[in-house]
């Protein structure tokens, strides 16, 4: 069995989908330190022509708290204005009309707790792009929470009986290939290809929000994009 983990991000880029579709399981790593200026409750969407960066706004967030002890601050008017930002932007994609009331229905979610809104919104794209990847909470596995870094991971590999684990390519630093073998684990990471698609005639940019790629690219599209990536050992 394949096995992907990583923090859960809003919205989040398509190397982050591409992971998830590439494996059986996707764990949410929710029960370590949430990361400031990090991708946890922001990205980036198209307005006008530029990379617009969001935030998601949080209840005291501290780096010392879990990302499962993390509330939202997002109001029902700040959602309505994040909302309208993305209609204006979008309004004349070509897939705005499928695609907008995935995104409604997701910033509109009524809970303040920070992992679950995420996973909310993972499971409405997930569920609109025809992706069937189990998705399951790092703190739902009974596992040896002293346990840090690779070791946790190893830990949650085994708990989940996975043959083969797959990383972001950013961690490549991270974990020892010997590690993972000595567990009977093989370890992969993945590398997102060059991805290049039409937003509305303009010069292309790269590493938006998934909600970009939702708005300018079919299902159909969408799926051919989510396997253009390289898995190194």
């Amino acid at each position: 069995m394949k096995v992907g983990i990583m923090q859960p991000y809003f919205f989040p880029y398509l190397g982050y989908w591409q992971l998830i579709n590439a494996v059986d399981t996707f764990v949410i790593l929710d029960d370590v330190n949430y990361i400031k200026k990090g991708f946890i409750n922001s990205n980036s969407i198209l307005v006008n022509n530029e990379a617009y960066k969001f935030t998601i706004p949080l209840e005291k967030a501290s780096q010392n708290k879990l990302i499962n002890e993390t509330k939202l601050n997002f109001s029902q008017k700040d959602k309505e204005k994040f909302l309208k930002t993305i209609y204006i932007s979008y309004k004349r994609s070509p897939f705005f009309d499928a695609v907008y009331p995935v995104i409604e229905h997701s910033i509109l979610y009524d809970n303040s707790d920070l992992t679950e809104y995420i996973k909310y919104s993972i499971d409405q794209t997930k569920l609109y792009l025809g992706i069937t990847t189990d998705i399951v909470y790092s703190s739902k596995i009974k596992k040896d929470n002293t346990l840090k870094a690779q070791e946790r991971i190893i830990e949650i590999n085994k708990k989940l009986g996975a043959s083969i684990y797959i990383n972001a390519n950013g961690g490549r630093s991270l974990y020892s290939k010997l590690d993972f073998e000595r567990n009977k684990i093989e370890l992969k990471f993945i590398q997102m290809e060059r991805v290049v698609y039409e937003q509305l005639k303009n010069k292309f940019v790269p590493n938006l929000s998934i909600i970009d790629v939702l708005m300018f690219n079919s299902i159909d599209s969408i799926k051919q994009l989510l396997d253009q990536y390289i898995l190194y050992t």
